[in-house]
């Protein structure tokens, strides 16, 4: 049975930490999204009229979301495990009567809430920007639950990993953000030559960013099941690697 009251605790106390950090962690990306509109959407926009049907500034958004719900979120999720560590504290947590599972579900729940409030706050934001129309808001709202969570564990899966800064902010900077810029977020796969697009149907940010790209404005690059099933599958074995993880205690207990 799972402590609740653990799960809890562990959970305020990463929220309270983002209260701390409000600067860093809601304010930074809503201003760089807008620089983002600003530049994309007026400058680019202006010479790019539509893709697929739909105005470049109103393209941009699906993209732009998921952008900073993964940087974010593995971030966030990164820097949640990592700093217990670094200072020592996990020991207490691993001492105390809380199961890997309670842990996980307390830091990984913290960060997810984070990166979902911060989705929803950008989503808010475009809105001054254009005149944003969300067909499917059920879809729109599950992409951005999964997404949240996934990469909030995959940064808690970073953050058990890394022991020292450098590795800590490694993936994020030379994995996920070049994933997301090649993963359609600005333009459609079906602009680029042939061979190109075929090497873009290797990269799985591809699958969600256009399964945010169909909630919005039902376009898409591919399969809208494919993005379903895409995100469903990255997340169990995020599942099964954490559990691994505190199941032998790699880096955990030396």
């Amino acid at each position: 049975m799972i402590n609740l009251l653990a799960v809890k605790a562990i959970y305020f106390h990463e929220m309270n930490r983002t209260r701390r950090t409000i600067l860093q962690s809601i304010i930074s990306p809503i201003l760089s999204t807008s620089l983002y509109f600003i530049i994309f959407g007026s400058a680019i926009g202006s010479r790019i009229k539509e893709i697929d049907g739909v105005t470049y500034g109103m393209f941009i958004v699906p993209g732009l979301l998921m952008l900073n719900l993964l940087t974010q979120s593995v971030s966030n999720g990164s820097f949640s495990t990592y700093f217990p560590k670094f200072n020592g504290t996990i020991f207490e947590l691993q001492a105390a009567p809380i199961s890997g599972v309670e842990m996980i579900i307390g830091f990984v729940g913290a960060t997810a809430t984070k990166s979902i409030i911060l989705g929803l706050l950008i989503i808010a934001t475009a809105s001054f920007f254009i005149d944003l129309n969300i067909l499917h808001p059920f879809l729109m709202v599950f992409f951005l639950l999964m997404t949240a969570i996934t990469f909030s564990l995959f940064g808690f899966v970073i953050g058990l990993w890394a022991d020292n800064f450098e590795k800590l902010s490694l993936i994020p900077l030379i994995v996920i953000t070049p994933l997301v810029f090649l993963g359609g977020s600005f333009y459609s796969i079906n602009m680029l030559p042939e061979i190109w697009q075929k090497i873009s149907l290797l990269n799985p940010v591809l699958y969600l960013v256009s399964g945010f790209k169909y909630s919005f404005y039902e376009i898409s690059d591919v399969s809208i099941w494919t993005s379903i099933i895409t995100i469903l599958l990255i997340l169990l074995i995020l599942i099964v690697i954490t559990l691994l993880i505190f199941k032998k205690g790699y880096n955990l207990r030396n």
